[in-house]
């Protein structure tokens, strides 16, 4: 098949995260079963117009904002009715090609919704116009093939008038190796907090740091290391916390780091936190269980799936930095909470892998839609 896939961001790009890794996953097993992958994608600084990688074809153009109409006259100019399939992720925004492809059969990709998100990543007024499009753009998506990666996400879509019996979900997958053997984890020293992943308002990075004050008052090894690529605002306002904060010895600010850095920093912490606005399932919590790393999150949609709480890691109760902080201290104070937690998420972590992804979204969607159609 020639499937055509729109998406506002491939992985390199400066601002890409877990749903970059899982869609390219899957892509360069697309191409190893035969089939070719084209990506238009948003470009950005430094970025190449066009390339190829792992077997698949990446069009950049555009840029955050513009990508969308860009891309619908890329598509007029040089790609209309090429693809038998278009695989359309919305994030955020939809491309809405069933206005303007024809002959081409499409799935929707939708990781998250984003009602709540528009408030944490936009300014008045584009928050609200973006907050009252939503439920109307997936009315007029609603009779598409839809796929997702987590009961939560499948929920609200339906809520939405998704056909239950046209939205499916597809298992987790990690890039990075398991750890083999978890008796081998070297910890650090004093009792790591980890924050990994993009530093960004609707993350709510913020709350690590309240978190970690109020928790260090109580075990005074305590120490925070805050790792991944940041939005320039709110770094600031991230930055001026630790500058501020009485424990700022204890806290280390790494921002972007390599894939070998984070899985040291994934390995070797004892616990990471996630305290998301919404995920559509919170790949990095997978990635730490996968180096015997369990989390505590906050009780939202995605993170409510990717950690089954009390058994590889905790929920907390209330979705703040002072809940968050209790539970580092029972994390603590309990070790033999934190083994069964520990071995729980790793062996979980077994489980949920790219070839289990892939094998999902082909049988599920492509053999499936292939013979059914729309």
């Amino acid at each position: 098949m020639k499937i055509l896939w729109f998406t506002w961001k491939d992985r390199k790009n400066p601002h890409a995260g877990g749903a970059e890794i899982i869609n390219e996953e899957i892509a360069k097993r697309l191409v190893r079963d035969g089939h070719r992958v084209t990506f238009i994608v948003a470009g950005f600084s430094g970025g190449k117009p066009e390339e190829e990688i792992d077997g698949f074809r990446i069009i950049r153009v555009g840029n955050r904002w513009s990508v969308y109409l860009k891309a619908y006259q890329y598509y007029i100019k040089h790609l209309k009715n090429y693809a038998d399939l278009i695989i359309e992720e919305i994030n955020t925004i939809p491309f809405m090609t069933q206005w303007y492809t024809e002959r081409e059969k499409r799935v929707l990709f939708i990781y998250q919704l984003c009602r709540e998100v528009w408030f944490y990543q936009l300014f008045f007024p584009l928050n609200l116009i973006g907050y009252l499009l939503e439920p109307i753009y997936l009315f007029l998506l609603r009779k598409n093939v839809v796929v997702t990666e987590s009961k939560s996400t499948k929920s609200d879509l339906i809520k939405s008038g998704f056909n239950p019996k046209k939205t499916y979900i597809i298992p987790i997958g990690v890039e990075i190796r398991l750890l083999k053997k978890i008796q081998s984890i070297e910890k650090y020293p004093a009792f790591t907090m980890l924050s990994l992943g993009t530093i960004r308002a609707m993350k709510r990075t913020h709350h690590h740091i309240e978190a970690f004050e109020f928790a260090k008052k109580k075990i005074p090894e305590l120490e925070l290391i805050i790792a991944g690529e940041a939005d320039k605002n709110y770094q600031k306002k991230i930055l001026r916390m630790i500058a501020n904060n009485q424990y700022n010895e204890d806290i280390k600010y790494l921002g972007r780091v390599t894939l070998k850095k984070k899985i040291k920093l994934l390995r070797q912490s004892h616990f990471i936190t996630v305290t998301s606005v919404k995920e559509g399932w919170g790949l990095v919590v997978t990635e730490a269980a996968s180096q015997g790393t369990p989390a505590i999150v906050y009780d939202v949609d995605g993170l409510r799936d990717s950690v089954k709480g009390g058994k590889t890691g905790i929920i907390c109760r209330q979705n703040t930095p002072e809940s968050l902080a209790s539970n580092i201290i029972k994390l603590y104070r309990n070790k033999k909470l934190y083994g069964i937690l520990k071995n729980n998420a790793w062996h979980w972590s077994k489980k949920l892998n790219f070839d289990k992804s892939y094998q999902e979204f082909k049988k599920i969607i492509i053999t499936k839609y292939e013979s059914n159609g729309s």
